[in-house]
């Protein structure tokens, strides 16, 4: 359905398909509003425009990148888990734990025996400054606790901006105007920008 312009009169050319695309091609035209010659060319410059290939509906390149670098980021943050924060966890515990036997058996001996008093003191003091620092320590790990929690809530947000993009991406059909496509790259930027 080309038109080619000579003199003052138009030729037009005709191009033959079956009924299956000539009754999708009716269909596209009615949702549009527009006669089929002219969505016609439309497809044309679209794809002449855009250099996309008609076969690719999913940009399936985008897909797998951000899937793979979403792997990567979950990969990282389970092996710190595994290696850093669950072991330094169950040592604290296990520490807490050692002292409060510790300040239990001094606390049951004889407070009469003058000797066993200065020994229970110092002992009484190292154990203090032992929950100094493992006040700190804990402290330490609740503030990586708290940054995990965050990744994960950041994750979260982000997976959703990614699944809200797929989703749109794959409603725009073949006539979704390049504004609207670009509209969805900006706002979907603007979202990640916000995290």
């Amino acid at each position: 359905m080309e038109t080619r312009k000579t003199n003052t009169e138009t030729t037009l050319r005709t191009i033959k398909y079956d009924m299956q695309t000539a009754q999708k091609m009716d269909r596209i035209a009615l949702k549009l509003g527009r006669p089929k010659r002219l969505v016609f060319v439309q497809m044309v410059d679209y794809f002449h425009r855009s250099k996309k290939d008609p076969l690719d509906v999913n940009d399936e390149l985008l897909k797998n990148t951000l899937l793979k670098q979403h792997k990567d980021y979950i990969g990282f943050i389970r092996t710190q888990e595994n290696d850093l924060l669950i072991p330094t966890k169950r040592e604290v515990d296990r520490m807490i734990r050692n002292q409060k036997q510790i300040v239990d058996f001094f606390n049951g001996l004889d407070k009469h025996n003058k000797v066993m008093l200065g020994a229970q003191q110092e002992v009484f003091n190292a154990v203090n400054k032992h929950n100094e620092i493992l006040s700190g320590t804990s402290a330490a790990v609740k503030e990586i606790s708290d940054k995990l929690e965050a990744k994960q809530q950041l994750k979260k947000k982000f997976l959703y901006i990614l699944e809200n993009y797929i989703r749109s991406r794959e409603a725009f059909g073949m006539m979704t105007p390049a504004r609207e496509k670009e509209e969805l790259i900006r706002h979907t930027r603007k979202q990640i920008d916000l995290l």
